[in-house]
């Protein structure tokens, strides 16, 4: 990553860099000639060709089997899916295909897939390409998910993601896409597999991903309550031993994601920590999540939709209280 890129700009730069060294990966998605849909492949067809960069039909079922058959053939594909939305059209392809080949061969087959997706409201896009899948997608065995929240952290999500021998997905924030933002630990190349603690604190622990980790910052930046704020960042598979240690010393947990009441991942994470960590909570775990309705089109209620600065706060103080 240079400094001063944004997020697309890191991830991109990480994947020009993968593709230079290594002849085996191809770019597949709609209108990835032309840069893609948020720019993130852009200039590399003139770089690699049209042979290694594939602009594919509107068909998302149609182009994640083309990119499991490329992998099974011995290369390395990679997927621009636009919107997680459009998961739930290759759904089938990418869980019941692509997650499951591995399994179901013995391990004589792997499927080292790499998708990448945007996620999240807040841009006046409606229903259809706002909503936040990760907890859909952290339940299927075989399949691994990153959430990267920075620029670094994005460009380290690419890199790592080719190089494993199973299908990775990596959910970026849309909110986060032109950030330059950092945080801390970012210099220090911190691996996307573990949580990394971007704010140590003593009285709470706050367990969060993409945008809402700036956002968590942001909000107990002033609070006389000390705050250790997680960044989860791989959503599968789950490494809780930062989480329990964090836990060990406040005795309080909050989970924030923008996932939609009831969702998933909050709950997949509460359960998972429950079970591991019970006799460190002084308190029940507290879970902020976005409503459970489609999200809105409107302004103002996509605005109200929307976990809040002042949202958090208000957890961190009921947990303390």
């Amino acid at each position: 990553m240079s400094l001063g890129d944004n997020v697309v700009q890191a991830a991109r730069r990480a994947l020009d860099e993968a593709m230079k060294a290594d002849e085996r990966i191809y770019v597949l998605g709609e209108d990835v000639v032309a840069g893609g849909p948020f720019t993130l492949t852009r200039g590399l067809a003139d770089s690699y060709g049209t042979r290694r960069v594939l602009n594919t039909p509107i068909c998302e079922y149609s182009f994640m089997g083309a990119g499991i058959g490329i992998a099974l053939g011995g290369g390395r594909p990679f997927i621009d899916l636009m919107f997680d939305d459009f998961i739930t059209v290759a759904s089938d392809q990418l869980f019941n295909n692509a997650a499951k080949i591995s399994f179901m061969s013995g391990g004589r087959y792997s499927v080292p897939l790499v998708v990448w997706t945007i996620a999240g409201a807040g841009t006046r896009w409606g229903a259809h390409h706002s909503q936040h899948l990760e907890g859909w997608l952290a339940q299927v065995p075989g399949l691994k998910v990153l959430a990267p929240s920075s620029p670094a952290m994005a460009g380290a999500s690419v890199t790592a993601a080719f190089q494993e021998s199973d299908p990775v997905v990596v959910v970026a924030d849309r909110s986060l896409l032109q950030s330059r933002d950092v945080l801390p630990g970012d210099d220090r190349s911190p691996s996307p597999w573990s949580p990394r603690i971007v704010r140590p604190g003593d009285d709470v622990t706050l367990l969060t991903s993409g945008r809402l980790v700036h956002l968590a910052l942001e909000a107990v930046r002033d609070l006389e309550i000390s705050v250790e704020v997680i960044d989860l960042q791989a959503l599968a598979p789950l490494d809780l031993d930062p989480v329990l240690a964090s836990l060990e010393r406040t005795s309080r947990l909050a989970i924030l994601h923008d996932e939609a009441a009831p969702g998933g991942l909050s709950s997949m994470l509460a359960r998972a920590i429950y079970d591991a960590g019970f006799w460190h909570l002084d308190a029940p775990i507290s879970v902020l999540v976005s409503p459970g309705t489609p999200v809105p089109a409107a302004a103002t209620l996509e605005d109200a939709y929307m976990i809040s600065a002042e949202d958090i706060v208000r957890a961190v103080r009921d947990l303390v209280t």
